[in-house]
């Protein structure tokens, strides 16, 4: 009896580990390279193999730059593509609705406050800390003019559904009227300032951003506090007095509607001086970007001292961004692919990839097109091309782009970002990656890995960007998806994509097509090698490494 016993567990046990051969042979998990090798197993090899890709430079029209969590203000110059100029126009709203400002109320001070992205990195011994701006780009002075703008920032466009939002994009447009120079400039917005040349003028000349701490002092000079770096100006009190002040009681501020139709926004417009300057990524919509108003105004109890009050004016609503280029891009070519990928965020260009030329399953049973053959290589599939059972193991995928530093001498982009072109979405790799909201240049690096340097030093020039995309293969092979095309750019945060909807893109024609939100906030630009080289060694391939049985 006892031997039977034995005799029927060990039955169970081989039945048991048949099973998994068997379900490990109908649905390979995705093994890691260092799981099996060919070190370590005496029936499996392990490999890899190139595969060629088309891959083609995308020029972009015209940007969709409304709803932008973040803005550009400035000129930027690119040392490969030329100068980008940002400007920026935005609605603002008041922190009181209908409000009531007291009895001889006086206007003391108004003060323009943006803050820059910045990093503490130390403490002096005063007490002062020392802040490294974080998204300036270049530092040469710009002009920055400010004026009240006088074209109304439409929630919904009329030519559309009841529903249809309005968009507006980099080129001064809603897509199908352009938006005047004029009636953004309709009244400026004066400077107060010691300088006489800077004072009454609605003009910073030779304008570059600072890190330096600001220090708020009171009338008697003495320290009451310390802010962040930001962009901070003091301005005239006349123009806020008649805007503002004077229409106390008025229709135009008892509601929120009224205020927008009749204090239509600021347009903070940006000029090169001498084909150069700065830029800078900001956001404003923090706390403490806005414009305050502080006032006095007599006590509500007779006799007491005057009372300090002040109204904000939140940059809130609708807000765009205005991008000119003097520059274009051309197009490569998308059937033999191109020598180059040109990639340039904002208002620049993409590269689009196609993988196995681009083709899927067809109807055609006598002969295999690149994917067929591919997939067949890989798994055993059904007459129509369906997964039935794995041959070959994936263990990674990789696209490799390598940076041409014969044409790029710039400062170059820490990110890119591939993504499905068909949908419109990351891929299934970028889902399964670990994300890092604090640092993002460190976020979901396994999928899209940061920029190589050589010798892996901070400041040396780029060598190669890779791009993981091991479960978007396993997925054509295993799960019978459809083998989209892809797009590459360049990323300012790739945490931005996992949430955000695509943003459209202008190209004269009736098809939709849309870019990465990260790509349109970022100014950076690069060179990376394509498919269609001579250079063996630094062509973009599909390279994949996988373990298949030794028989």
């Amino acid at each position: 009896m006892k031997n039977k016993k034995n005799a029927l567990r060990n039955l169970a046990v081989l039945t048991l580990i048949v099973s998994c051969f068997i379900a490990c042979d109908k649905d390979f998990a995705n093994i890691d390279s260092d799981i099996i090798n060919n070190e370590n197993a005496t029936h499996f090899n392990t490999t890899s193999r190139d595969f060629d890709v088309i891959a083609y430079t995308k020029s972009l029209g015209p940007v969709q730059t409304d709803g932008l969590p973040v803005n550009f203000l400035g000129v930027y110059r690119d040392p490969i593509y030329g100068t980008t100029t940002a400007s920026i126009v935005t609605e603002v709203e008041s922190s009181i609705i209908n409000p009531t400002f007291g009895t001889n109320a006086v206007l003391d001070s108004v003060i323009l406050n943006i803050p820059y992205f910045s990093t503490p990195t130390s403490v002096e011994d005063d007490g002062e800390t020392i802040y490294e701006l974080d998204s300036v780009f270049g530092s040469a002075p710009i002009k920055l003019s400010i004026f009240e703008s006088n074209y109304f920032l439409r929630d919904f466009d009329p030519s559309g559904e009841i529903s249809d939002t309005q968009n507006y994009y980099s080129n001064m447009s809603t897509g199908l009227d352009f938006i005047s120079s004029a009636q953004l400039e309709a009244t400026p917005i004066l400077i107060e300032d010691d300088d006489p040349d800077e004072a009454n003028v609605n003009i910073i000349n030779n304008f570059i951003p600072s890190p330096e701490q600001i220090r708020l002092e009171d009338e008697e000079g003495e320290l009451v506090n310390r802010i962040v770096p930001a962009l901070r100006v003091k301005l005239d009190t006349t123009y806020w007095r008649t805007k503002i002040f004077d229409k106390e009681g008025e229709p135009e501020l008892s509601n929120a509607n009224n205020f927008n139709d009749y204090f239509r926004g600021i347009y903070f417009k940006t000029e090169a001086i001498n084909n150069n300057g700065n830029l800078s990524l900001l956001n404003l919509v923090a706390p403490n970007a806005n414009i305050t108003i502080h006032y006095r105004r007599d006590n509500d109890v007779e006799g007491e001292d005057p009372v300090n009050s002040t109204l904000v004016i939140n940059f809130r609503g609708n807000r765009v961004n205005f991008i000119s280029n003097d520059f274009n891009i051309q197009s490569g070519n998308d059937i033999t692919g191109d020598e180059n990928l040109f990639l340039k965020g904002g208002q620049g260009s993409i590269a689009e990839i196609k993988l196995f030329n681009g083709e899927d399953l067809d109807d055609d049973n006598t002969n295999d097109n690149a994917f067929e053959t591919f997939k067949k290589e890989f798994v055993e599939t059904d007459e129509d091309g369906n997964f039935i059972s794995s041959k070959k193991l994936i263990n990674e995928a990789n696209l490799v782009f390598y940076v041409n530093q014969d044409l790029v001498n710039a400062d170059e982009p820490e990110r890119i970002y591939l993504y499905d072109v068909d949908n419109n979405s990351p891929l299934t790799d970028y889902f399964l990656d670990n994300a890092n909201t604090s640092f993002p240049e460190f976020s979901l690096i396994n999928h899209l890995g940061r920029l190589q340097r050589y010798g892996d030093e901070p400041t040396a020039q780029g060598e190669k960007y890779k791009i993981k995309i091991t479960e978007h293969i396993n997925n054509l092979l295993l799960r019978d998806s459809t083998n989209v095309k892809l797009g590459l750019s360049i990323s300012g945060n790739v945490n931005l994509e996992g949430n955000a909807q695509q943003f459209d893109v202008l190209n004269g024609s009736d098809t939709e097509e849309t870019v990465p939100l990260s790509s349109i906030t970022s100014p950076r630009g690069t060179i990376l090698i394509g498919n269609n080289t001579s250079n063996e060694e630094k062509k973009l391939y599909l390279e994949i490494f996988f373990t298949e049985p030794n028989n």
